[in-house]
């Protein structure tokens, strides 16, 4: 075989990931969802466990919606209408009548001049932040950024790369200071929330260093956000970490239909300008398939109903059941990164530690993650817990007793 040479180095990578514990391959599988019922929410059936019923406490369904009876109509209708799958890259056959729907709704929804829908938010990202960047351009990024932005700028291969520690402003205006001295563009791009702790940029402030500079590049300072993990699971009224911290619009806006929306796909939201120009150039848009005509109808009915009273419900019932969870750890003396957000990261500082920790909730029935080396920096090992507004007091107090329970064991 032409393999027969490379497979043995292969493999050798992947023996050695699963000796330090990193390996993410061994993937559970849910085999079925048991509706809530009597004071408890969802539980999920797996492969290989019978009908032992578990807890979620590891997802990004912020809404619970992902079994709402409303959305899942939206997209049986749509499927009916329109069918499976959209048979094509958008501009030759794929554009289905849900999906410029959607994207009119997005831009609304944002204050936006328009809205382009990719395939996912990491797709999104990938797609759009390297067709701004030229030869002469200075991309500036939070040093926790998430991956989809490490990788966008590497692939951009800007003039500069310059790297700022965590949220630090003071560092962010250096930055901005030197790059203006030899660089025609630059772009900030941040996390709105950082999806390894649950903390969120100070975009505001953000926004004002961006403005105060721009005038030193010929091309501009632009302001870039992935906000996958705030929109629709911050702010009062879900708009995220824009919302949250009053800062006006970034100047391009990533976010996600796979998480607090319930569904699939992602977006960018900006001045039409840009969206024009993202239309004809982002190739992870251009040559690949879009969401299904049925996702779309059903992240649309999702926009919806985040924005009437039930929204503000369903949000109001996510920031309860958070600060409920993260009452409970810091009753029982656990080292947590504590906000507003529905992320909790329980710091546990250690691979092993951490991996043997999920390994005790899972006997416990508690679905949780560990996030580890090289996801997170060493010595930043935690378990990230993440609420959903399909969560219940009993639910919370249920993961609270199992915590506490695995940690002392």
């Amino acid at each position: 075989m032409p393999d027969d040479r490379l497979a043995p180095i292969l493999a050798d990578h992947v023996q050695k990931l699963a000796a330090a514990g990193t390996a993410k391959r061994h993937e559970r599988v849910i085999s079925g969802v048991v509706p809530g019922s009597g004071g408890r929410g969802p539980r999920y059936l797996l492969e290989g466990h019978g009908g032992r019923e578990f807890l979620g406490m590891n997802a990004n369904s912020y809404l619970g919606l992902g079994h709402d009876a409303e959305m899942i109509a939206a997209g049986e209708s749509a499927v009916r209408a329109f069918g499976t799958g959209p048979g094509a890259v958008r501009f030759i056959a794929g554009t289905w009548a849900p999906h410029p729907a959607l994207e009119a709704r997005l831009a609304a929804f944002h204050a936006r001049e328009a809205a382009m829908v990719f395939s996912s938010a990491y797709a999104a990202m990938m797609g759009c932040l390297p067709q701004l960047v030229t030869a002469e351009t200075a991309v500036i990024s939070d040093e926790l950024n998430h991956n989809c932005i490490i990788n966008a700028v590497r692939l951009g291969a800007p003039k500069q790369k310059r790297i700022y520690p965590h949220l630090d402003m003071a560092a962010l205006e250096r930055h901005l200071d030197e790059a203006g001295r030899t660089c025609r563009r630059a772009i900030v791009v941040t996390d709105g929330v950082f999806s390894m702790r649950g903390d969120f940029a100070p975009l505001f402030r953000i926004g004002e260093l961006v403005r105060e500079y721009d005038a030193a590049f010929a091309e501009n300072a632009l302001m870039v956000v992935d906000d996958s993990h705030g929109v629709g699971a911050f702010g009062r009224t879900g708009r995220g970490t824009e919302e949250v911290t009053a800062s006006p619009p970034a100047d391009l806006l990533v976010a996600t239909l796979g998480k607090a929306f319930g569904v699939n796909g992602g977006y960018v939201a900006a001045r039409g300008a840009i969206i024009d120009y993202l239309r004809e150039t982002a190739p992870l848009y251009i040559y690949s398939n879009p969401i299904t005509p049925g996702e779309a109808a059903a992240a649309l009915t999702a926009v919806d109903i985040l924005d009437r009273p039930r929204g503000r419900e369903l949000l109001a019932h996510l920031a309860a059941m958070s600060a409920r969870f993260e009452r409970g750890l810091e009753g029982l003396g656990l080292e947590i990164i504590a906000g507003p957000h529905p992320i909790t990261p329980l710091m546990v500082r250690d691979t092993a530690r951490a991996m043997a920790l999920v390994g005790r909730l899972f006997e416990r029935g508690i679905l949780a993650t560990a996030i580890v080396y090289p996801v997170v920096p060493r010595g930043a090992e935690a378990i990230r817990f993440q609420i959903s507004a399909a969560h219940t007091p009993g639910d919370i107090d249920e993961a609270i007793a199992a915590i506490g329970a695995a940690a002392s064991a």
